[in-house]
């Protein structure tokens, strides 16, 4: 690491707290907050989720255009007007009165979670660490690993104490305070110096990759992995339920998921660390789809389900590293902004439909076991997907 980018480790830190702000105030304190504002607006659950699956659908949509801003003048100006939207938007949610109110303002969220998530920051930390990109995009993966441990217990609390309008009000204050000033004091656009032989080749604009078959393979290989944890992350506990798991046991195997993508984030950047980012989304592609064969044991073996948990955390851990540093590896960091925007849109939108999906393959399927068995062959399909991509790359 050079002088002048051991002078900006500071950045990985900071922005690690903005992505706990972040993702727990716009992503993680909805699902918390979801009853009393059901109740209150008096309508459905479905409807609010919904509202919720906008913002995401948005945020997707958008992602292409934040990373080609990032990529052609840094990320401080996207970045620190994207948190001033959040902190409106948490404020007007405070003050919502209907249903097409609740909607639009999520909907500004979508735009917020746009400019200030994963994916703008990966940009940032891309141009400014050059080739230690990979180690910095661990390292704030690490951060981002506990805005669901820190904010779903601190949400519960504040709603019990003062409401869930006054919890939005106090969100939208800790974006104002903490992540404002951070994205205002971001470097200014940083031009990258690919040494890349696919940069060398001519391969570095967004133009250029979308031309390539690799790109489409992985694409789809990362969306249909993130829908498959999708899908999961709102049924689990339904789904260990449906296997006879009492829920207590049920709440103590979801409660291990958590600290397991932490861990696989760390096992990421030590025994992975010589490894390249594919090779290691190989691996993690493919514990998916296993850890969900897991979930026909029987309910007496606990500890079966524990390894479940284990391999379903680690594998979701690894692979939010994966997608932020494999378009680097692949295809240069010239483009990078552009190009891992274009790739995460779709993820956006299966992250979105998952739990719809799931639901539809409940009623579909009439009951759990045929739910199971289609996102497991979806996970197959990702994983054969994603080993296909380094065979159309040899090609090209």
């Amino acid at each position: 690491m050079d002088t002048a980018t051991a002078k900006r480790s500071w950045l990985i830190p900071a922005l690690g707290l903005t992505q706990i702000v972040g993702w727990g105030s716009m992503f993680y304190a909805y699902g918390v907050l979801m009853q009393p504002m059901e109740t209150e607006l008096h309508t459905t659950r479905s409807v609010v989720v919904g509202a919720y699956s906008i913002a995401l659908l948005i945020s997707g949509c958008l992602s292409t255009l934040a990373g080609a801003i990032i990529d052609r003048i840094g990320g401080r100006l996207l970045m620190g007007v994207g948190t001033l939207l959040a902190a409106a938007m948490l404020a007007l949610l405070a003050n919502v009165q209907s249903v097409l109110g609740l909607y639009l303002v999520w909907a500004g969220i979508g735009v917020a979670m746009s400019a200030t998530l994963y994916q703008s920051s990966f940009a940032v930390l891309t141009q400014v660490f050059g080739t230690g990109y990979r180690r910095a995009i661990t390292a704030l993966t690490l951060f981002g690993g506990f805005a669901s441990t820190v904010f779903w217990p601190l949400t519960q609390a504040l709603s019990d104490h003062f409401g869930w309008r006054e919890t939005w009000l106090i969100y939208a204050v800790l974006n104002l305070l903490m992540c404002f000033p951070i994205h205002a004091l971001l470097p200014k656009h940083i031009a990258t110096a690919d040494i890349s032989s696919r940069v060398q080749k001519g391969k570095a604009s967004l133009a250029a990759v979308l031309r390539e078959r690799s790109f489409y393979l992985l694409t789809a290989a990362v969306t249909f992995n993130a829908l498959v944890f999708s899908a999961m992350s709102l049924h689990l506990m339904s789904i260990l339920q449906s296997r006879g798991i009492s829920p207590s046991y049920a709440a103590a195997i979801g409660a291990m998921v958590g600290p397991m993508q932490v861990l696989g984030r760390i096992l990421e950047t030590t025994v992975g660390r010589k490894m390249s980012s594919y090779k290691v989304g190989v691996l993690a592609m493919w514990l998916l789809p296993l850890a969900l064969v897991l979930l026909f044991a029987p309910n007496q073996w606990l500890a079966i389900y524990a390894v479940f948990a284990a391999m379903y955390g680690i594998s979701n851990g690894v692979m939010t590293i994966v997608r932020g540093t494999l378009p680097a590896e692949l295809y240069g960091r010239e483009a990078y902004g552009a190009v891992s925007g274009a790739m995460g849109a779709p993820v956006m939108v299966a992250i979105a439909a998952g739990p719809f999906a799931a639901s539809l393959l409940y009623a579909f399927t009439d009951g759990y076991v045929g739910t199971l068995l289609v996102l497991i062959a979806v996970g197959v399909l990702g994983s054969v997907l994603f080993a296909c991509t380094s065979t159309s790359m040899n090609k090209n």
